[in-house]
């Protein structure tokens, strides 16, 4: 049995019980904390203050915490593996901060909300004071609907089978159980509570018939703002608009619109890209003036449920993989043996076997065998291989497709910005090595949770904010592009 440790995080309050050695990104994204530079300890953001315990600290990190300007009290997250029972100040909980590391310039109001990412397989809510941008609050949970298919289509069958009453009651319990967990500690009056999330959530809680995106051409009328009361969702709270914003497009959610906001895409002269890969993979291209998006069948490979023993970025979870003196040498997400792979560790061994000769350009086993052994009872099988291959496919299709429609090429990005659940655990170079982003590494950004990033902005915005992204975002259908097939085909190859 493992020896658990203590982990106080303030000043939200909240305790963890935790394997001794876990490293402490395993246990902070899970509250939607961000590390943009992806562990390198470039940016500073995963600072926190060591306010009782020891964390280790090495010259390297101290070094860095110099150029940073911060004093011996403080430490990277990235660099740090939790060895004791630690307190922890998180800085990430003291404002709101935009995707691109600047302030979030907003309008101080009175009163608190509650910003929701209501993710098809993950749920994060936080708890805003709106005087001064804290967040007082944090929590996450899986999305109970899971039981009724783990992807958005197997959710949107099970409402045409007659679920949908039932996946509708299930989540708007469960999202008054956390606004009330939120709530218990902090005993506010709320004033909104702002949700975005993709179309089928969207409709799923607000109460829309799912059918026309079970259709073609898959195009839902009722795609705008959705307000309600707590007496329409039986939660217990006074006073409190409840707004779920509105999506692009049929398969393109609100929670895109707040990505967008996030990395103020709609807002700057040169071209970016973001690409989230959540359950359902959603790619955004545009800048102030025009902006192209669509949504591609990527996700579920990504968080694992199309692989044989693939699972989200949780505890036991293969996130990355190396290749040292010959062998294939994996990091466990919570300092636990191995139960499966996420996607992050799905894109490493990819580019290992690529890289040792184990696999071809046409993702075959070059050994004939069926499986290849990742960690003790971890394996990669040929269709888990051929699964990541389409959805490999399917994210840089898409990308190419909308860089066509604005006639523009990577030369032409200044930034890719990835988003989505296992984004904090990505190797960029590993990421280009097998074509899933075809561009230099010196463009990519991780980003983590932008959906939580822009719903936040939201609480300070009112309606114009949203509008002025809307009207410059378009949703297009990827496959009724002429050359959809030719370049999918193309980009399935792992060269």
């Amino acid at each position: 049995m493992s020896e658990k440790i203590n982990i106080h995080l303030q000043p939200i309050g909240k305790s963890l019980k935790v394997n001794k050695g876990t490293p402490l990104v395993d246990v902070l994204h899970e509250f939607g904390i961000e590390f943009p530079c992806g562990g390198k300890g470039i940016c500073g953001r995963c600072k926190i203050k060591l306010l009782k315990g020891k964390l280790e600290l090495d010259t390297v990190q101290q070094q860095k915490l110099q150029k940073l300007g911060l004093g011996n009290d403080w430490r990277l997250a990235c660099f740090c593996n939790a060895e004791t029972d630690i307190t922890i100040e998180v800085s990430q909980f003291e404002n709101i901060i935009l995707a691109d590391n600047t302030p979030f310039r907003f309008q101080s109001k009175t009163g608190f909300g509650i910003a929701f990412d209501l993710g098809t397989t993950t749920l994060v809510a936080q708890l805003v004071n709106l005087e001064n941008g804290h967040i007082l609050n944090s929590v996450s949970d899986v999305n109970p609907q899971a039981r009724f298919g783990a992807d958005l289509i197997s959710r949107i069958q099970s409402c045409l089978d007659g679920n949908q009453e039932e996946l509708q009651q299930i989540i708007r319990r469960k999202a008054g159980e956390m606004i009330e967990s939120l709530l218990k500690e902090h005993p506010v009056e709320v004033s909104k509570i702002n949700f975005v999330g993709n179309t089928a959530m969207h409709h799923i809680f607000s109460g829309i018939s799912v059918a026309p995106l079970a259709q073609y051409p898959f195009h839902s009328p009722e795609i705008g703002s959705r307000h309600f009361t707590p007496e329409q969702l039986n939660w217990n709270l006074t006073e409190t608009d409840i707004h779920f914003y509105p999506s692009i497009g049929s398969f393109v959610g609100s929670d895109i619109v707040a990505g967008i906001a996030a990395t103020q895409m709609a807002f700057r002269d040169e071209y970016t890209v973001l690409v989230d890969l959540g359950t359902n993979g959603e790619i955004v291209v545009g800048n102030r003036e025009k902006i192209v998006c669509a949504s591609t069948a990527a996700g579920p490979a990504f968080e694992g449920a199309k692989i044989s023993q693939g699972m989200r970025a949780a505890t036991g979870a293969i996130s990355s993989v190396t290749f040292e003196n010959g062998k294939i040498k994996s990091h466990v997400i919570g300092n636990v043996p191995a139960r499966g792979i996420c996607g992050s560790g799905l894109i490493d061994v990819m580019a290992a076997l690529l890289e040792t000769g184990q696999i071809g350009i046409f993702g075959e086993f070059e050994n004939g065998e069926e499986k290849i052994e990742i960690a003790p009872g971890v394996a990669i099988t040929q269709q888990d291989i051929r699964e990541f291959q389409l959805a490999k496919a399917a994210v840089a299709t898409g990308i190419q497709i909308l860089l066509n429609k604005l006639e523009i090429s990577f030369e032409n990005i200044s930034q890719v910005f990835i988003a989505g659940g296992f984004g904090n655990f990505l190797n960029i170079s590993n990421v280009i090595r097998t074509g899933l982003i075809e561009c230099n590494a010196e463009k990519i950004v991780k980003l983590g949770n932008t959906a939580l990033i822009g719903v936040k902005m939201f609480l300070f915005e009112d309606d114009s904010f949203v509008e002025e992204i809307l009207s410059k975002a378009t949703h297009i259908n990827l496959e009724a592009d002429p050359a959809f097939q030719d370049i999918y085909i193309e980009k399935m190859m792992l060269n």
